[in-house]
């Protein structure tokens, strides 16, 4: 009896890969997906990672990563690690030229050459934007949507903007916008729930 239980826990846990959607180097983004990362760790007792799109190998683009045997064994190993046994994801990112980040999109296509739909068919995906400016990254928000609905991830409806990001935290980062913090706190009970 005590194994059956076990194996059902094992089978219900569940993991978070939280992703920091750019590469740029000490970005705002890399920032919040820290803070998120750290809310999500002592909020629920699932497995969490942290994926950074700045740890990509900056060889990984080729015509040939269209095709299965062209993925960069690097990204395999990312895939494997980060993405494959993920049951949920949380996208954090900022906007660019109205849209995603150029590496998020090409990752997320490099990613779709092998195990499409484990890796992402019927899991669930939470998406937080990031801005300097006032709109929060509300066509981002939107591009991300569209994109995730086409791989049939299931996107979490509460997506939120976070606009003019550098005055909403202190000199260590931390929030000091009690509204900000609140609303991200809603999304991630609403998201672990979801």
């Amino acid at each position: 009896m005590a194994g059956l239980i076990s194996y059902l826990y094992l089978q219900a846990q569940t993991m978070i890969t939280i992703i920091s959607g750019t590469n740029r180097q000490d970005s705002e983004t890399e920032k919040v997906a820290a803070i998120i990362y750290d809310l999500v760790n002592t909020s629920s007792d699932e497995e969490v990672k942290l994926l950074v799109l700045t740890d990509l190998p900056l060889d990984f683009i080729s015509s040939d990563m269209y095709r299965p045997s062209g993925q960069h064994a690097d990204i395999t190993s990312i895939q494997n690690e980060f993405m494959l046994p993920a049951d949920k994801f949380w996208f954090v990112f900022p906007e660019y030229n109205g849209g995603v980040p150029g590496i998020l999109k090409l990752f997320l296509d490099a990613l779709s050459v092998r195990s499409l739909a484990e890796t992402f068919r019927g899991k669930k995906a939470c998406l937080t934007g990031i801005s300097t400016g006032r709109a929060g990254n509300l066509r981002g928000l939107d591009h991300l949507t569209n994109i995730l609905n086409y791989l049939q991830v299931i996107v979490y409806p509460n997506r939120l903007p976070i606009s003019s990001i550098s005055n909403l935290k202190d000199d260590d980062g931390v929030f000091k916008d009690r509204e900000t913090l609140q609303v991200l706190n809603l999304q991630l009970k609403e998201f672990l729930a979801f």
